[in-house]
């Protein structure tokens, strides 16, 4: 249960921030130097982005689950510590400085939170957030960066150490995590480039550029998304195959993988399928495939190897596509669950007897289980989850689509993270074991829980309810 709610807070950070992956994707797709349409101008942004961008984005969305605005504000000034104080990309870093910033505001927060005098408000929460900020960046500077740089040397060692004691199938177990981690370029050029460039001036081809560079265990990750994924990450999945496979930008897949860390299974075991295959066929390339896409690579094999450098993608793809199929389809089975209750349909029958009346309708959402301080007739309706873009997205739709077949208009439904409810919401509709915390964050809409967000039967009947209140003509 930790585990799962851990998960669905690493992605409910990383989620809403995969359309500035993909444009960073693309930018350095096209125009690194190695890229399909190289430009030295273009390619300017490709670091600043990696650096400081994508972090930070991060860190301000993790903030904001913690704390809202203000949770965001002071967790991206704390991840600019942690950012100048390591040479590689902050991720991690950020992952961990944003929440807990924004956490320990809201605790300083709460010391004189009714004890300050009017006029005053405004002067006491800059000030506390700035120097608390300020704090906190040193801190990460000082602490995190440390800690984060050490592991990726950590990292890098035992690599080249597994490289030594020819056990490369077993590099896949530090590989993949270190990639994920977005210390790919570390481990490809740092360790396997320089060690990969003396076996070519020695045999012609080495099997190390392929260690890291292998497209396979992405694509198999990306194609599982795909097929069995969910929301904003199932309809993203698609392009990002495009961007990862053919543009060589395997950074795309790493937030997927972040959002569900089970997954790193699938990596290692599609990067561990596709070292075997090469070490069998006794494969290699000429030289690095930078970027790693399937042409990069098939560019770059040796003239013996194309067979089992193809079959090492094919395989790769193959095992990380199974793996994670597995690991989503478990995940789906616990997210949507398929057992029903029926009050929701109870309360409908209520109304339908109690037609003439515009309270009914309200009255039998009560009854449902619904929470409201108020009969307001619904109007605006809020899919709410943890993260605010898988599940609660794909039953909005659902929702949405049977409404607009009934024919009914002036009915909104949104999705969103519980965390970011307002109370605006007329109807609230989250998963039972998520609807007590939804009432919390907004104790004035009316709620109904749902066991299975794709199909259920309670969705029937919220359509018979806006039905009832558009033939009574409720209006407020």
């Amino acid at each position: 249960m930790h585990v799962q709610r851990f998960g669905t807070f690493l992605s409910g950070m990383i989620m809403p921030n995969i359309a500035a992956f993909i444009a960073w994707g693309l930018i350095t797709a096209f125009f690194i130097p190695t890229g399909w349409t190289p430009n030295e101008t273009a390619a300017l942004m490709v670091g600043p982005m990696i650096v400081y961008l994508l972090p930070l984005l991060i860190a301000n969305t993790g903030g904001r689950m913690v704390y809202g605005v203000r949770g965001g504000v002071i967790a991206t000034i704390a991840t600019m510590g942690v950012i100048v104080g390591s040479e590689i990309p902050m991720f991690i870093g950020a992952m961990l400085v944003g929440p807990l910033s924004a956490y320990l505001l809201k605790k300083l927060d709460s010391l004189w939170a009714g004890k300050v005098k009017p006029g005053f408000e405004m002067l006491i929460d800059n000030f506390s957030a700035g120097i608390l900020g300020a704090i906190l960046a040193f801190g990460a500077f000082f602490g995190i960066a440390p800690v984060v740089t050490a592991f990726s040397s950590a990292l890098e060692a035992g690599v080249n150490w597994l490289v030594t004691n020819n056990l490369l199938p077993l590099a896949s177990i530090l590989v993949e995590p270190g990639k994920v981690l977005f210390l790919n370029n570390a481990i490809n050029h740092g360790v396997f480039t320089p060690i990969g460039v003396q076996q070519v001036a020695e045999s012609g081809k080495s099997l190390l550029f392929l260690i890291e560079a292998n497209p396979g265990p992405g694509l198999g990750i990306l194609l599982a998304f795909t097929f069995f994924g969910l929301g904003l990450a199932k309809a993203s999945a698609p392009g990002a195959i495009i961007i990862q496979f053919l543009g060589g930008i395997h950074e795309i897949y790493f937030p997927y993988v972040l959002m569900k860390p089970m997954l790193i299974l699938a990596a290692i075991g599609g990067g561990m399928t596709g070292v075997a295959i090469n070490v069998a066929f006794g494969t290699g390339l000429r030289a690095p495939a930078s970027p790693g896409s399937i042409f990069a690579v098939l560019l770059q094999t040796s003239s013996d190897s194309y067979v089992g450098v193809i079959l090492s993608v094919i395989g790769a793809a193959t095992v990380s596509f199974l793996i994670a199929a597995v690991i989503l389809r478990s995940s789906r089975k616990r997210d949507i669950a398929s057992g029903l209750d029926g009050d929701l349909t109870g309360a409908v029958a209520k109304t339908e007897t109690l037609k003439g009346k515009s309270s009914s309708v309200l009255g039998g959402l009560a009854g449902a289980g619904a929470a409201a301080a108020d009969n307001r007739p619904v109007h605006n309706i809020v899919f709410a989850c943890d993260a605010g873009m898988g599940s609660s997205a794909m039953g909005a739709s659902v929702l949405r689509n049977k409404i607009k077949k009934a024919g009914i208009d002036g009915i909104t439904v949104v999705n969103q993270s519980i965390a970011n409810l307002d109370g605006s919401a007329d109807l609230v509709i989250t998963h039972q074991d998520l609807t007590d915390r939804a009432r919390t964050m907004s104790p004035d809409s009316m709620h109904v829980s749902v066991d299975n967000f794709m199909n259920s039967p309670k969705y029937d009947d919220i359509v018979g309810l806006l039905e009832t209140q558009k033939n009574e003509g409720v209006t407020s």
